[in-house]
């Protein structure tokens, strides 16, 4: 790696990461971060993927909702290439489809639909009562607990600066007795100035969304998507975008699990400013399969 790219903050070297190459008209080239993870990660491809459809749209055609899958797990070693579909352009709708590409093989496909701001009825769900981030602080010696018994791979994930900095509300599962479902609240804040540019702000969005949501499905039944019994992605991804946002503060992602069966949990969530405005609603389901225990 380059000085250059040492020197770089977490967040710049993010939107570096988000700056999708052009390679043809509707086909674009994306990298991964060289940080020594086995799988893309899926909030990464979602970003790109934004990104690579944003580039296709008319300047007044704003993201307001996506709908994914998650096909195979990406390789980070390699690039991944967008192929994008311009599928409709309507009146004041936009609609696009965006398949991921590697070793000549979709790892992801996804629809966007853009829309034109436009005025009308207004209401939302009120952001939830919990303390605020400042009243948040990491309980430093569960997190060293952890680290010392988690995979290397872990340990260098959490103990290096990342984009996003996390604070979660709830550091004890509930218990799932029946009267109760799995719910978490995390503050989340960009630990570095994304630009005021609302295609890029909607790409970092969607890499955070695919943040702690999983593991809410697990949350209850006291264990993680960091647990090396169970077998964990994401399978598919859907967001919709209810209001302009900016990153300069911190957003209450509040999530629960409604479902988890048959090896797939459930994941739901909302995403709040600071001021309370319900900005983004989150729905996803996972794989949470436990692994075979091998014959002696």
């Amino acid at each position: 790696m380059s000085q250059a790219a040492d020197a770089r903050t977490p967040m710049e070297a993010l939107l570096s990461i988000l700056d999708l190459e052009a390679l043809e008209v509707n086909l674009f080239r994306g990298r991964s971060p060289q940080v020594g993870w086995q799988r893309v990660f899926g909030g990464q491809v979602i970003g790109q993927a934004v990104i690579a459809a944003s580039r296709t749209v008319e300047a007044d055609r704003f993201l307001h909702s996506l709908h994914a899958y998650f096909i195979r797990p990406g390789d980070p070693s390699v690039p991944i290439l967008y192929d994008v579909d311009r599928v409709r352009d309507g009146a004041t709708f936009t609609t696009r489809r965006v398949i991921a590409i590697q070793h000549g093989k979709p790892i992801y496909f996804m629809t966007a639909s853009f829309h034109q701001d436009e005025g009308g009825y207004e209401h939302s769900l009120s952001i939830p009562d919990v303390p605020p981030p400042e009243a948040v602080l990491v309980d430093e010696e569960a997190r060293r607990q952890f680290l010392a018994t988690a995979p290397k791979a872990v340990r260098d994930y959490w103990e290096r600066p990342r984009p996003i900095e996390l604070r979660p509300v709830e550091l004890t599962p509930p218990s799932l007795d029946g009267q109760s479902l799995p719910v978490r609240h995390v503050w989340m804040r960009a630990t570095g100035a994304v630009p005021h540019e609302r295609h890029l702000q909607a790409a970092v969005l969607g890499y955070l969304s695919d943040m702690t949501l999983l593991d809410t499905a697990l949350f209850g039944h006291g264990t993680s998507v960091f647990d090396p019994a169970l077998q964990v992605a994401s399978l598919d991804h859907a967001m919709w975008f209810h209001r302009p946002f900016d990153l300069d503060d911190w957003i209450l992602y509040a999530q629960d699990s409604p479902s988890a069966s048959g090896g797939r949990g459930m994941t739901r969530g909302s995403l709040f400013s600071r001021s309370g405005a319900m900005i983004a609603s989150v729905a996803q389901e996972g794989l949470i399969r436990k692994k075979a225990i091998e014959q002696k």
